[in-house]
């Protein structure tokens, strides 16, 4: 498991280096689904799809809630602005040394 003093988002960034818990954030762009159908198109036991669904949950990146028989999942989408604004500043500055090096080579 992660270590419990881990940031938000470290958890986020673990949550989705994983290509299966990846897929089920796409597939619940389009809104939430229950357990089984998010479950449906992977060729894995469902006790081993629940943990990636944990996953996913305990980093806050998604919600279930029991409905009758059925699990629900959704998005959470506010949880994802942490990792989005850390790359978008990142993709800045480096964009910004890109810009400086340039600038510097048409002078030389």
């Amino acid at each position: 498991g992660m270590p419990y003093h881990s940031s938000p988002l470290d958890l986020a960034f673990h949550a989705l280096s994983d290509p299966t818990r990846r897929a089920v954030v796409s597939r619940l762009r389009e809104g939430e689904l229950p357990v089984t159908a998010l479950a449906a198109p992977f060729d894995m036991a469902l006790p081993s799809f629940s943990q990636h669904l944990k996953v996913l949950e305990d980093c806050g990146l998604i919600v279930s809630e029991k409905r009758g028989r059925s699990r629900w999942c959704r998005l959470v989408p506010e949880r994802f602005n942490a990792a989005a604004d850390w790359m978008e500043t990142e993709r800045r500055r480096a964009a910004e040394r890109l810009d400086r090096l340039e600038r510097y080579l048409d002078r030389t």
